[in-house]
């Protein structure tokens, strides 16, 4: 299954190097974006996020994906921070709203470094091999990576779709209008993810016996 889910589809967004970080195993980098996302969430207070988010802009330096990539990143993850910031600070106050949105773009960042300097085929492999054991409590460890693989290709792709609905809230004069962002984007996002259920049932994948 493995090589099916390294399809041109579900190809991540990884980028041939020479860094250190390219260099390093697939389940090294894995362990290393659990700590840094439990780091993330376990430390409260908008300056520990703001050193977080520093922390990661590092590593998405360091990874040499390059800056237009890095701001893409951002420039798709900006309506989805913007809406969280502004929901927190009417809910919670400013400096709640500062640590979601410093944490959120963190995490993604992180994510993306993880997918930028590891093949995805490398990725997939080390989680099933990782999760052989738990066959024996009934997991399936190649459902696993195809849940991950699948999680990995839908965060640029919600975020693409959170920049495609906003250009068209400006393009209708409507940029200051919550529902002309968040309701056509939520309608998007589900009708993706039944067509990718849809997909996934038409070739029978995740069918018991």
């Amino acid at each position: 299954m493995t090589g099916r889910l390294a399809g041109g589809a579900l190809l991540g967004l990884y980028r041939p190097g020479r860094t250190l970080l390219h260099r390093l195993p697939a389940g090294a980098k894995l362990l290393g974006l659990l700590v840094f996302g439990v780091v993330a969430v376990v430390l409260s207070g908008p300056w520990t996020a703001v050193a977080v988010l520093a922390a990661a802009a590092a590593l998405a330096a360091w990874s040499g994906m390059g800056l237009r990539v890095l701001l893409h990143t951002l420039r798709g993850l900006l309506l989805i921070a913007v809406l969280l910031g502004a929901f927190q600070a009417w809910q919670r106050g400013w400096p709640a709203a500062v640590e979601s949105v410093a944490d959120l773009v963190a995490l993604v960042l992180a994510a993306t470094v993880l997918t930028a300097t590891t093949p995805l085929d490398a990725l997939l492999d080390t989680l099933t091999r990782l999760l052989r054991p738990a066959r024996r409590v009934g997991v399936d460890p190649e459902l696993v990576a195809l849940a991950c693989s699948l999680m990995i290709r839908a965060v640029p792709m919600t975020l693409d779709l959170a920049g495609q609905t906003r250009q068209a809230a400006v393009a209708r004069g409507l940029q200051r209008n919550p529902r002309a962002l968040v309701t056509p984007m939520v309608v998007r996002v589900a009708a993706q993810a039944r067509a990718t259920g849809e997909a996934l049932q038409a070739r029978g994948i995740g069918d018991r016996d």
